[in-house]
């Protein structure tokens, strides 16, 4: 059916269906008549938003608990995130991002001093926001009230604060690039893209609006089992451990020591083919090949990596009679995440079974 439009003074009437804001290329850009990725929301006009609230106090909590600096008076790490209020979110109109987020944080961090005695203490973030560039956040260090005086609050705020400020600006650093991708959608003036393979076509849904993940440029990307490409790296870590290889080989595979050293519950099925859960869920793969006392293999990720994307770890036992040489060789990590994983390894496993089991 044609609707007229109603003629007026001067003015004769015609078929709204043939107006020119209906026809592509022309009028107002809200109304353009095209092929859209999105079906809805034409040039990026309307606004849409992203709630990356989880997923920064899951990527400020890995950071923060990586955070470990030496010096002559000892060594200091950060033990545990105790506050932790706040959100964030992307935001996205007529092709632009807006980046909101306000934090406030607490974090409790243990000191070791030379003489190997311990130490107490906080610190506290008051201000990571939008509003505030990285040099100007307002960082505190103290020591827990029922603790002395030590040299190591000085190593906090001289060598601490430097390193909670470099991972905080990682944070941001991460939020605005890697996992932005996909919060700007193709525009009338944008070139065509062929059509995405069966596999490729699914959307996320997030927030107000469905997003569609976008490939990250790579000059070798990996393909996640959700369509999407993105750019992957590898990397090798050795440890030496003051324990025979079978002993170590159990720490790894079997259920009742994964839960002591990790100090939480954990799922572990030490068998070909068998899954495990550590670390409150956030950990979680399955072991795909097995040689006792000598090499694990295993598919692994961490919980806020891409849908069903897995790393590739090797571990290596070397046994030398009274200690165990181990070589990990870790491949298929997102590329932003090297540095978090490469860390976590070293804390959650390596240096958590040493202090655990003596080893």
């Amino acid at each position: 059916m044609l609707r007229l439009q109603t003629p007026g003074p001067g003015r004769p009437a015609r078929c709204l269906s043939c107006s020119p804001m209906a026809e592509w290329g022309k009028g107002d850009p809200r109304w353009i008549v095209e092929e859209r990725s999105d079906a809805t929301n034409v040039n990026n006009w309307h606004w849409t938003e992203r709630d990356v609230s989880s997923w920064s106090s899951e990527r400020l909590r890995l950071l923060l608990l990586a955070v470990r600096v030496e010096g002559p008076e000892g060594v200091c790490q950060l033990t545990d995130v105790s506050k932790l209020d706040g959100e964030a979110s992307i935001n996205n109109r007529k092709g632009k991002l807006y980046f909101f987020y306000e934090w406030q944080l607490r974090a409790n961090w243990l000191g070791t001093s030379c003489k190997d005695v311990k130490y107490r203490g906080t610190v506290d973030v008051a201000n990571l926001s939008d509003e505030n560039d990285e040099d100007d956040l307002d960082i505190s260090v103290s020591l827990c009230k029922d603790q002395p005086e030590t040299p190591l609050l000085n190593l906090m705020r001289r060598a601490g604060v430097k390193e909670v400020r470099r991972v905080l600006g990682q944070y941001v650093h991460q939020l605005k690039s890697e996992f932005s991708q996909g919060m700007i959608l193709p525009t009338a003036d944008a070139p065509k893209q062929p059509p995405p393979e069966p596999a490729q076509r699914n959307q996320v849904k997030t927030g107000k609006t469905q997003i569609s993940p976008a490939p990250t440029c790579s000059s070798n990307p990996t393909p996640c089992p959700t369509g999407v490409r993105i750019q992957t790296c590898s990397f090798n870590l050795k440890e030496t451990f003051r324990t025979t290889a079978d002993e170590l080989y159990r720490t790894f595979i079997m259920q009742e020591f994964v839960q002591v050293f990790t100090r939480s519950p954990a799922a572990v099925d030490g068998r070909h083919g068998g899954s495990f859960q550590l670390l409150d869920g956030n950990v979680s793969g399955q072991f795909t090949k097995l040689v006792p006392d000598r090499r694990i293999e295993m598919r692994w990720r961490f919980r806020t990596w891409p849908s069903e994307h897995y790393a590739t770890v090797l571990l290596e036992l070397d046994d030398r009679g009274d200690e165990t040489e181990l070589r990990m060789e870790c491949r298929g990590v997102p590329a932003w995440e090297e540095d978090s994983t490469r860390g976590g390894w070293n804390r959650f496993y390596f240096q958590a079974i040493k202090q655990t089991f003596g080893y």
